[in-house]
């Protein structure tokens, strides 16, 4: 017990003296309730706290002990299909404990220590073993291996290493210098973990949603950001990438959302079905849950409670996908803290370290050689929701992001509001990692992938042109290429880019089929225009029966894709009416 006493209060910041010793970031208990608190400045002996829990209720004279340790999370089995909130309890025990509202004070140990789980080992008596080393292995959920490793800074000979069931608390073995070895280590949430190397970001995060993967591609480790306006479909984007994105382990952030809309998606994530296993999508899911009633310095931690968790994933070898949503509510905590300590404000009242703290967030992403023995090549991929007051992107968080993001996935609320899904602005996205991926794409999906790319883009572009002549003088009034080229702007718009979250066989599409409808689509444009020159009316192109064509090649289940792309071909090549010969 130190001497520290409360001598300021202002809601979620409090002052406390004498705090000698205190260490920047360290974790505290404040008051009799024992509030977790993070020490976040020190002048003299006067400590600055930020307090995790409600401080209705707390006075000033009230004890202050230190912990000697900065905010850590004990890693290790039992983290999948865990629901945290962002100082790392899990939500369900804590509602065990004290009902459907959190008790101040209240504590519960990220992982069960109640639970006994088979260990595997992989190595043996007598072997050397170094930082991040693979020493066994525990199944943590079906066909999911928890690889359990050697903390980051320890290395030796393992003396003993036992075969059997154990709690994460007990020891499994030791080395020969007597360190034990356990199921679960701890660490720093703040502090990125070490890899052996960082590699090229030269494969894409697939999503399995055609205008991500073909337009605005992002590579495996590299870091997008999703701004768009209430109603946008960030969430529906983001459910789409867990349930579809090639990646093995998906955590999912929830930084001060509403409470009816994580509750929703509380509800809506255990019903998704992992199309690989045919299992609830929460086998290979973490989720950090911090709703915008909690207080607000616990939703600063949360961000990086879910990125330290990714990465331990990472380190096992795995490839993960970090949905963060969204940083806009990870920005106005970082805003009111500021503001408490009387720093000095930048634009719009963000704290001027607001770019640099996104950007050190933002590399602890990347596609890396794991380190330890065997050796494992891994990615953590961050997809960043932002939420833009008014939709406005000029705003300083969603500017400080694209200084740091490779990639830019603008929702735009005019082609929601036309239930376009995704509801992606191809004229504001962007992504600097195309070309990196593109070698990637043209072995997987086809040869002419970069050229159909640029000509999808540029289709695109035009027929927005035209649509907004044709918006004052009518379509009628506009030549017939240019009426044929708005015309295909309007498939590629609906029948490419567009796709059903309700149909299983267009949820989620292969880079092979997105080849072949996009190619299928530039085919038509270009067949039509040449039908034009011979002397064929636009009226009289069977359009119809085209778009009718690549939509039920869209549609159609693996077993018939063949034989609609067929048929497409056909109804494109039959464009004007003529017969084959």
């Amino acid at each position: 017990m130190s001497d520290a006493r409360l001598i300021r209060l202002s809601g979620a910041l409090a002052e406390a003296q004498p705090m000698h010793g205190a260490g920047l970031y360290e974790l505290a208990r404040v008051g009799a309730r024992r509030l977790l608190a993070e020490v976040i400045r020190v002048e003299g002996d006067v400590g600055t706290l930020q307090v995790y829990e409600d401080t209705n209720g707390l006075q000033t004279g009230e004890p202050v002990d230190l912990t000697g340790s900065p905010l850590t999370v004990l890693l290790g089995p039992g983290l999948l299909g865990a629901v945290l909130d962002g100082t790392g309890r899990p939500l369900g025990r804590l509602a065990e404990q004290t009902g459907d509202f959190i008790r101040p004070g209240a504590d519960a140990a990220t992982l069960d220590p109640g639970r006994r789980w088979r260990f595997t080992p992989t190595v043996h008596g007598g072997d050397a073993v170094e930082s991040g080393d693979v020493i066994g292995i525990v199944e943590e959920r079906p066909g999911v291996e928890h690889r359990i490793l050697v903390p980051p800074g320890s290395a030796g000979v393992v003396a003993a290493l036992d075969q059997g069931e154990f709690t994460v608390s007990e020891a499994i073995g030791r080395l020969v210098d007597g360190t034990p070895l356990r199921l679960a280590h701890p660490w720093p949430v703040r502090r990125p973990r070490p890899v052996a190397e960082r590699l090229p970001d030269d494969r894409p995060f697939v999503t399995g949603q055609r205008v991500l993967d073909f337009l605005f591609p992002v590579a495996e480790g590299g870091t997008v950001v999703v701004p768009g306006g209430f109603g946008t479909g960030k969430t529906v984007i983001e459910q789409s990438l867990a349930k579809h994105a090639d990646a093995d382990i998906v955590v999912y952030i929830g930084c001060g959302e509403r409470g009816n809309e994580m509750a929703e998606l509380l509800h809506e994530f255990p019903r998704l079905t992992d199309q690989r296993t045919g299992r609830s999508i929460m086998d290979r899911t973490v989720m950090v849950v911090n709703t915008s009633n909690m207080p607000v310095a616990a939703r600063e931690a949360s961000v990086y409670m879910g990125m330290t968790i990714a990465e331990y994933y990472r380190d096992m070898g795995y490839r993960v996908a970090l949905l963060a949503d969204s940083l806009s509510r990870w920005a106005e905590a970082l805003r009111e803290i500021s503001a408490r300590l009387a720093e000095m404000p930048g634009e719009e009242g963000y704290p001027t370290y607001l770019a640099t703290r996104l950007g050190q967030y933002f590399e602890r992403a990347g596609r890396v050689r794991a380190a330890g023995r065997p050796s494992r090549t891994a990615a953590l991929t961050v997809v960043a929701a932002i939420s833009p007051p008014g939709g406005d992107l000029s705003e300083p968080v969603t500017q400080a992001a694209l200084r740091v993001a490779g990639a830019l996935w603008a929702l735009d609320p005019a082609l929601a509001q036309q239930r376009q899904f995704p509801a992606l602005d191809w004229g504001t996205s962007y992504s600097l990692q195309a070309d990196g991926v593109a070698p990637w794409f043209a072995r997987e999906g086809g040869t002419r992938w970069v050229e159909l790319r640029r000509a999808t883009l540029e289709l695109l572009q035009r027929g927005r042109e035209l649509k907004d002549i044709a918006g004052l003088v009518g379509p009628d009034a506009l030549q017939d290429a240019d009426r044929m080229t708005l015309e295909s702007a309007r498939v590629v718009q609906e029948l490419v880019l567009g796709q059903s979250a309700y149909d299983p066989n267009d949820a989620s599409s292969a880079v092979g089929k997105t080849y072949r409808l996009a190619s299928l689509a530039l085919a038509l444009h270009e067949r039509g225009l040449r039908t034009m020159e011979t002397g064929v009316r636009f009226e009289q192109l069977e359009l119809g029966i085209a778009r009718r064509s690549l939509a039920a090649f869209r549609a159609a289940p693996a077993a018939e894709a063949e034989a609609r792309f067929r048929e497409a071909e056909l109804a494109i090549e039959r464009l004007a009416g003529e017969r084959v010969r």
